[in-house]
């Protein structure tokens, strides 16, 4: 189970208008136990691309990341994990600015 602390959201501007719908990217950090295959003494956050297009929404893209470096973590998350990364990004959209 993901256990986020703290997030940020920001629309991402498409200045050209080339991309379909909007995307966002979050920023999550993570709360991870010790005995997690996720843990990193520095930390760790996911960084995520989510696109709305209408009615669909989804995640385009995300990437783990050492807190305390920004190195990217060679790891993925579960299923479950990722539905849930989804339906937070989902219900956590900023407002269009």
């Amino acid at each position: 189970m993901l256990n986020i602390r703290e997030y940020t959201a920001e629309l991402v501007k498409d200045p050209f208008g080339i991309l379909a719908g909007k995307r966002y990217e979050f920023v999550l950090d993570l709360d991870i136990e010790e005995d997690d295959e996720l843990y990193s003494a520095n930390g760790v956050a996911i960084r995520v691309i989510f696109k709305v297009d209408g009615e669909q929404a989804g995640i385009v893209r995300y990437d783990l990341i050492e807190r305390g470096t920004g190195k990217p973590l060679d790891l993925d998350l579960e299923p479950e994990e990722e539905e849930a990364l989804a339906a937070f990004c989902k219900e956590h959209l900023p407002e269009d600015e």
